[in-house]
Formats: structure tokens, sequence, C-alpha cells
């Protein structure tokens, strides 16, 4: 697996429909992300060994959000998308966190069952599924250029957005009300 660079605030880059960059960068070098049009073909597994394709998924609004427990700007998203996840469910939306660790489930089970996060005065931890990420599954989205990065991707599984870095949790909630 490729290594992941140092976590850095770069202020804006361009690349397709990609609106900021502000977060753990992957070394000098790496290609720019592929701008797809449609939701790849993906089996995810998560934390059990289960398996979960984002075809499944299909006639919900997801968002596909890349992250790793060492990444400072993804701890800042953490509870944005726990509150997302709460608040919009319901009305056919989810979230799939895909963990970049290099370590993998020995790093990621334990943050998601322990680890807090302060949303709206209470202690929560992750409410959403969380998959194992690798570098050949990043590719199928056409690659990261940092973490964290997120996806959001259409009823009809066409992607909409596409965020690289921190992204502003009013805007993402935008997309994701006017998908709904």
């Amino acid at each position: 697996m490729r290594k992941w660079g140092i976590c850095f605030f770069l202020f804006a880059v361009a690349v397709g429909t990609t609106t900021s960059f502000s977060g753990c960068a992957k070394s000098a070098g790496s290609p720019a992300p592929k701008v797809l049009a449609n939701e790849p073909d993906v089996t995810f597994k998560d934390l059990q060994g289960k398996d979960l394709t984002l075809a499944s998924l299909k006639g919900k609004v997801v968002v596909v959000n890349f992250w790793a427990t060492w990444c400072d700007p993804c701890r800042v998203e953490i509870p944005w998308l726990i509150r997302l996840q709460q608040t919009y469910a319901a009305k056919g939306f989810t979230l799939v966190g895909v963990a970049m660790d290099e370590d993998g489930k020995s790093a990621v089970d334990p943050f998601v069952q322990s680890t807090r996060f302060d949303v709206g005065g209470q202690q929560m931890t992750m409410n959403y599924p969380i998959v194992l990420g690798s570098d050949e599954l990043a590719d199928k989205f056409g690659g990261m250029l940092g973490l964290p990065t997120s996806i959001v991707i259409s009823r009809d599984g066409k992607i909409a957005k596409r965020y690289i870095g921190l992204v502003n949790e009013a805007d993402l909630e935008k997309q994701i009300k006017d998908l709904l």
C-alpha cells in the first residue's frame, strides 16, 4: 500500500468536480483523481468481514467518505457525518466510511468501537457502516489525492460531487438535501 504523506493545508485545487483540498495528502507525484460519471462496481468488506456492495445502496443518496484514524481533518468531519446519518437516514440517505489505515481492522475496529465524538452535546460513536479500504479500492473511485475524500452519489448511482479534503459541513448537507 502506498504511504500517505504529511497532513497539511492547501488552499484550493480544481480537479474535475473538486471543491477544496485541506487534509492529509498523498506524497508528491500522485496522479490527479479521475472524474467518474457513475458509481463504480465495488464490493466493500465491513469490520465483521461481511460484503457490502455499492450497488445494494442504489435508490439512496450515498456519501462514500475515505478517512483514516490518524487523519486530523477526518476526525473533524466525523461528528458532522454522524449527525447527517442521524438526520437523513430515514429519508433515504446513508454514509459509508472507508477506513484507509494501513493496519486495517486492528487499527480501525478499536477506534470505531471506543472513540466518541461530540454531536450536539451528546457523546456518540460512528453510526454508519465502516468498511476497510485499500489503494486498489480507492482507484475504483478514480484515485485519492488526499484524505478525507468524500464522494456524493445520487439515488440513481451518478456521482454528483467529489470533495477532497475537509468538507464544508453546510455545503455537504445542502448537497445531500438537494439530492433527497
